[in-house]
């Protein structure tokens, strides 16, 4: 009978040899769902024996990995900003990347010195509720509210706000980006789709296939959400103001000429840890 240890080895190996990238982490994630089991627990009962009815159930979860299934979807859950958040067939998986809008939005707030200030927070296809929560646990006094327009995503959003104890600072509602808003804001943060109608088949599987169509599908240039969103942030940014968005690869300049076209300044931008401009911001200039 195989112990725990050698399980988790060799389920690393089975991934290994199917080319997926972190295998053992991967491994670790998958033995440990299977198990009902955090690290510190698998490393404390490493050389215990695998029960079987466990081993089947580890071999029913590699199979849905084998088959592309990315492992927060098996799991239902991801981290994002040292967070936990639940993740259904309605949302996207919160991904590395999408850090640096957190990353770029403190920055700016820390410049003023605004961490701590009472400020209005709007998440714009808020999803998960990965950017809005995210914040809200760095701005202890702010208040945030997301927009989505399917209501199954809303309600993960709520769910998550709920399980990290911000249900009292979230709002939801249901709206294409800003149309539901009025309040003028502090500060506005989306990660709208952005993938070009027809790059869509070009993905990589575990986005194409698992990843909710409309939260990628960007329109036929892949700009739609921006136009949408630099249409109405004049009129939803407050004083000071700022705005900052994920971006995809290679689409800096024309986000920028949209923000400018709109009567907004770009501020700062980010790079993500593969050195791709990630995250825009913008505001409104001084008059």
């Amino acid at each position: 009978m195989r112990s725990i240890a050698q399980a988790r080895r060799a389920l690393a190996a089975q991934l290994r040899d199917a080319g997926l990238d972190s295998p053992e982490l991967d491994a670790r994630i998958l033995v440990g769902h299977a198990l009902g089991m955090d690290h510190t627990a698998l490393v404390a009962t490493a050389e215990q024996p695998l029960a079987a009815n466990a081993a089947a159930d580890i071999a029913r979860l590699a199979a849905r990995r084998l088959a592309g299934e990315p492992v927060a979807r098996i799991v239902g859950t991801k981290e994002f900003w040292g967070l936990s958040f639940i993740i259904t067939p309605a949302v996207l998986v919160p991904r590395p990347e999408t850090e640096t809008v957190v990353e770029l939005a403190l920055a700016l707030l820390d410049r003023q010195g605004e961490r701590t200030r009472a400020l209005r927070v709007a998440d714009l296809g808020v999803g998960s509720g990965a950017l809005l929560l995210a914040l809200l646990s760095e701005l202890p006094n702010a208040r945030g509210i997301g927009t989505d327009i399917d209501a199954q995503a809303l309600a993960v959003a709520q769910r998550n706000a709920a399980r990290l104890g911000l249900a009292a600072r979230t709002t939801f509602l249901r709206g294409d980006y800003g149309s539901a808003l009025q309040s003028p804001f502090d500060l506005i943060v989306s990660n709208p789709p952005y993938v070009a109608s027809r790059d869509i088949k070009g993905l990589a599987p575990e986005v194409r296939d698992h990843d909710p169509p409309h939260a990628l599908d960007g329109g036929a240039d892949g700009l739609a959400a921006y136009r949408a969103i630099a249409a109405d942030a004049p009129r939803l940014l407050g004083r000071g103001g700022r705005l900052v968005v994920e971006i995809g690869a290679g689409q800096q300049h024309d986000i920028e000429a949209l923000f400018t076209k709109e009567g907004l300044a770009m501020a700062a931008a980010r790079h993500d840890l593969s050195g791709i401009v990630r995250a825009l911001a913008a505001d409104l200039p001084h008059t």
